[in-house]
């Protein structure tokens, strides 16, 4: 949730509303942190978090096969993907949020003994 939140570029004390998915959130202290991290704030708990989960996907599916056209969702990758590069540093080629699908092009210097196919 910080990097939610910090990638949002708000505080905790903007959020007008938590809503919790998942199986996780009927975990007490998930929702006690949750609580403290937003000064007090109770979680929405009018809505099943499994079921989110669920009509989230189900979204997903009529916007996919063209069935509901009226709404945008943009897909992120939620982490930075990259490759190995020399001494064992990752090199990032997309970084994570970025909408998918991403495109990257990059070319860097083999080292010697590496020839090009």
């Amino acid at each position: 949730m910080l990097d939610a939140l910090r990638d949002a570029k708000l505080p905790p004390e903007q959020v007008d509303e938590v809503v919790l998915v998942g199986g996780s959130t009927r975990v007490p202290m998930v929702g006690r942190l949750v609580k403290e991290l937003f000064k007090g704030k109770e979680t929405n708990r009018s809505v099943n978090p499994d079921e989110v989960v669920a009509v989230g996907a189900a979204v997903q599916a009529s916007i996919a096969t063209g069935q509901m056209k009226d709404i945008l969702v943009l897909d992120a990758t939620p982490l930075s993907l990259g490759v190995e590069t020399l001494g064992g540093v990752m090199t990032v080629l997309i970084p994570r949020n970025t909408p998918s699908p991403p495109r990257k092009k990059k070319s860097s210097p083999l080292p010697p003994t590496i020839s090009r196919p």
